[in-house]
């Protein structure tokens, strides 16, 4: 058991949110019950993980997407309304971290996604983007193929660079517009979870592979590597959600 304070202390310790501008706030977002026992741990606070939070009785629910995003309509009402009302009416706390969880160097996306797919040498590029590199260079098919393995989701390839991948630009998410970092750093081939319609074109004819390995896909492993080192050094109950989410 720890008390909300406590958690959140050690959180915004970690993952340091006051040193980023992003587009929702980050830390505690709605307010539950002071102590806390049990933790789950899911991409994004939609219905289906609330639900599994009521569920499983917990506590306190810690997400990559929480709510209150800017520009969004701020009335409470349709999907917000219920979603609010599940968490006030069981006491939960709901806990999100945006990019300060994209770019932590220990339990970040970003650092996640490279364990994951067996990229050495992590490191950030620029801004938000990290950069690392194969033990043996793989083929276009070989790299599609281990993503697949690893997200259990086949990504979408744009053909563009050599015949050997080496060396490798990534960043989870909705990131494609970050393609020219990795093709600016030379690197043969560019990872990110969505692809928009440019991308195709820019991955051409600058001469770099680009993979669109999904939004979700690429974003589910940070929070839960948050969630279980919080779990271990609090001494909570954790679960991690997999709300299934093909975009």
């Amino acid at each position: 058991m720890a008390h909300r304070n406590e958690v959140m202390a050690l959180l915004d310790s970690w993952l340091a949110p006051e040193k980023f501008q992003d587009y929702s706030p980050n830390g505690l977002q709605v307010e539950g019950k002071a102590e806390i026992n049990t933790l789950i741990t899911g991409v994004t606070a939609s219905q289906a993980l609330l639900a599994a939070a009521v569920e499983l009785k917990a506590d306190m629910v810690l997400v990559h997407h929480g709510y209150f995003w800017k520009g969004e309509d701020q009335r409470v009402v349709g999907i917000k309304r219920n979603r609010l009302k599940t968490l006030l009416t069981h006491e939960i706390n709901l806990v999100s971290y945006h990019l300060p969880l994209d770019d932590h160097p220990l339990y970040g996306n970003n650092r996640s996604l490279a364990r994951v797919l067996g990229i050495d040498s992590p490191e950030p590029l620029k801004g938000l983007v990290w950069r690392g590199e194969f033990a043996q260079a793989l083929t276009p098919q070989a790299l599609s193929e281990r993503i697949s393995g690893c997200l259990q989701r086949p990504p979408l390839h744009i053909e563009g660079g050599p015949d050997l991948i080496k060396k490798v630009a990534w960043c989870t998410g909705g990131a494609q517009g970050f393609i020219d970092i990795a093709a600016d750093a030379g690197l043969d081939a560019y990872i990110s979870g969505e692809i928009s319609e440019p991308t195709t074109h820019t991955a051409r004819e600058r001469g770099i592979h680009y993979f669109a390995a999904g939004h979700h896909a690429t974003e589910r492993y940070g929070v839960r590597a948050l969630g279980e080192a919080l779990a271990k050094e609090l001494g909570l109950a954790h679960r991690f959600i997999e709300c299934d989410n093909p975009a």
